[in-house]
């Protein structure tokens, strides 16, 4: 994997914060869609709601330099379409021009600390539209988490919907990830069943005053047979979400492959399943995700 100097990161942050707008502006950008009309993003905005853990490592993303040095590695990868994370990632491979020619989406609410009694209380922490805008990122992504027995889900709605208009009035993509969710023992789970991934996206769907620029960000359900069905309820783009490191990568390729096949389906956008898959092998998970596309 690459190797990255965290002085050097912390130096220049020191000595010359400027630096991280200027490379902003003189960043390569491309088209949203290249020439295959699909995208490979690889997800790193875990850290920023406390939730650092992946596969048994439950302090795997603490290591910044690792965490920059898997994303470097996965980022030079052909068919890697670009990165979601939040600001100090983003400007962290900003700082060492592993943006170029990629698609750079910002993620807006991280107030939902992972374990948190307001966890479903999701509140815009992270970027703003106009923090996108003024960066020359491509769009926003929002998680949205819906308990019907949580009144904190409704403030989450709102914002969602806010941020979808916000986005929207700068011609710039909102990626909205909607989940049903509930408390067990405490615990915030999604519900991944067919029928409650359907409920997600018709709400998600129709989110802000305008669905020009909304694309759905969307979990592979349980019941394979049903996702068809499931992808039926919308005529957004969607994009599937990596999920949680299995220790069986191989039924994870094979459920996404199926997913892949259908419409409206333009890719996947994949973290930790990728930076640390269960053999240690970045360059090799991230290549069979592009080839799944």
């Amino acid at each position: 994997m690459s190797t990255v100097d965290i002085a050097d990161l912390t130096r220049v942050r020191a000595t010359r914060p400027e630096a991280i707008r200027e490379a902003a502006a003189a960043r390569r950008r491309r088209p949203l869609l290249g020439a295959s009309g699909r995208l490979l993003i690889i997800a790193a905005d875990h850290p920023a709601r406390g939730a650092l853990g992946a596969g048994g490592d439950a302090l795997a993303m603490a290591n910044r330099a690792d965490l920059l040095g898997r994303l470097c590695t996965a980022l030079r990868r052909p068919g890697v379409d670009g990165v979601l994370g939040t600001s100090d990632v983003l400007e962290d491979l900003l700082l060492l021009g592993a943006l170029e020619d990629k698609v750079v989406i910002g993620s807006m609410n991280r107030g939902g600390l992972a374990g948190s009694a307001f966890e479903l209380d999701d509140r815009f922490t992270g970027h703003r539209a106009q923090d996108i805008e003024r960066l020359r990122f491509d769009g926003g992504k929002l998680l949205l988490r819906l308990d019907y027995a949580d009144p904190g889900s409704l403030e989450t709605m709102c914002g969602a919907a806010r941020a979808v208009n916000d986005l929207a009035e700068r011609g710039l993509m909102a990626m909205v990830e909607p989940f049903l969710s509930r408390r067990v023992d405490g615990e915030v789970r999604n519900d991944l069943s067919a029928a409650a991934v359907t409920r997600s996206l018709s709400i998600a769907a129709g989110l802000g005053g305008t669905s020009a620029y909304t694309w759905l960000k969307v979990p592979v359900v349980d019941d394979i047979e049903r996702i068809g069905q499931v992808m039926a309820t919308t005529t957004l783009p969607t994009v599937l979400l990596g999920g949680e490191v299995s220790a069986d990568q191989d039924a994870t390729f094979d459920r996404w492959r199926t997913a892949l096949r259908l419409p409206n389906v333009q890719g996947l956008v994949v973290g930790r399943s990728l930076l640390y898959p269960p053999d240690g092998d970045v360059a090799a998970a991230v290549d069979t995700a592009a080839g799944l596309l």
